[in-house]
């Protein structure tokens, strides 16, 4: 499905709009403050007008192991069913409502740009995690093979990189191109060995950053990030990403902080500057996608909304969909936990009626 305009560089994927559904994003089960994903949800969404969720997934989750001791290379392979009939549940809400679900790796076996979690090999330097990675997609290839390219893609590693994940402040560094040309391939034909229209799309190199040339012959899309300038999108975050806190951000003006960003002063036309090589790969006829964006609930509301008013019409002039992180929660329109917005009830939910409108304008 063709986006019907010639004046959008993008045209290969449908106008994706949504949200990151969280459910599996962890490899150990949530504690019992989570609020699963439910069937109201996906008809929210759908009612809303959006048509995209993205389920960042943990391989942990599916397995039979014991989460108190590290895993090993074994263990790997030992599948859960129930789990995955939990994932059937989502696809299959998906499917109900209309709305596409992209299936992505946000733990593979051997990486993940998220520490706390030892992992027994490394996707890039070791042959049995890649092994297991495609194991792991071909588990999920064969699950939904019958299922079209409008229903179902497999977005297959979030926000690949080179770092120590002993260090979380690490600068994150571009997997060489022949590694990440090998291991994309790879997973590639795993998957399309159960249905060669399967949809894959894969996520920048640098943790998303930087749009792939060496990808480019694989017919595959692939999937950007707008969390720049992380001092504004990442503003006093509970968890660690720099060494000294982020002073208060504005926008414009808001300095990168030279690790996670570019340094310097910030504006939509750095913006337009940080898009411009994923729109020239769209121009080149490959499917781009926003598969994360958005900001913490610490970044002052209207301070957020500008900021994401100027992506999102960067993004949209360029034909490029997006996909909020998340949908309830922190960064999403539902339960925020912001203090400076005046909230819409919604069903017994918080709702962050200025985001929500912002999103479908």
């Amino acid at each position: 499905m063709a986006i019907e305009s010639e004046s959008v560089a993008q045209t290969v994927l449908p106008d994706w709009r949504g949200f990151n559904l969280v459910d599996f994003e962890y490899p150990t089960e949530p504690d019992a403050s989570f609020e699963a994903t439910t069937e109201d949800d996906f008809r929210w969404i759908s009612d809303w007008g959006f048509n995209f969720v993205r389920l960042p997934m943990a391989y942990p989750r599916w397995l039979d192991y014991d989460p108190s001791k590290p895993i090993t290379v074994d263990q790997v392979y030992d599948v859960k069913e129930s789990a995955l009939e939990e994932i059937d549940r989502l696809v299959e809400l998906g499917r109900k409502y209309s709305v596409h679900v992209s299936l992505n790796f946000h733990r593979g076996p051997g990486f993940c740009i998220n520490p706390g979690f030892r992992e027994p090999f490394d996707l890039w330097r070791d042959q049995e995690a890649q092994d297991a990675f495609c194991f792991h997609w071909a588990i999920f290839a064969r699950r939904y093979r019958s299922l079209s390219a409008k229903e179902i893609s497999f977005n297959l590693l979030n926000e690949p990189c080179v770092w120590d994940q002993n260090e979380p402040l690490a600068t994150k560094l571009a997997v060489p191109d022949e590694i990440f040309r090998s291991v994309n391939e790879a997973a590639v034909k795993a998957i399309r060995e159960f249905n060669p229209e399967h949809l894959v799309i894969c996520d920048g190199n640098r943790a998303g950053r930087i749009p792939s040339r060496t990808l480019e012959d694989l017919d595959v899309a692939q999937s950007c990030r707008s969390y720049s300038p992380v001092p504004l999108t990442h503003y006093d975050v509970p968890w660690q990403v720099s060494a000294e806190p982020f002073p208060e951000p504005v926008w414009p003006g808001v300095r990168g902080d030279g690790k996670w960003d570019d340094a310097g002063t910030w504006d939509r036309r750095r913006l337009e500057q940080q898009f411009a090589p994923w729109i020239e790969l769209a121009r080149r006829g490959i499917g781009v996608h926003c598969g994360e964006c958005g900001c913490y609930s610490r970044t002052p509301h209207t301070v957020f909304l500008s900021w994401f008013r100027d992506v999102l019409d960067i993004l949209k002039g360029a034909g490029i969909g997006f996909a909020l992180w998340n949908f309830r929660g922190a960064f999403g329109v539902l339960d925020t936990g912001r203090t400076d917005v005046a909230y819409e009830d919604w069903h017994g939910h918080q709702l962050d009626r200025q985001l929500l409108d912002l999103m479908l304008a």
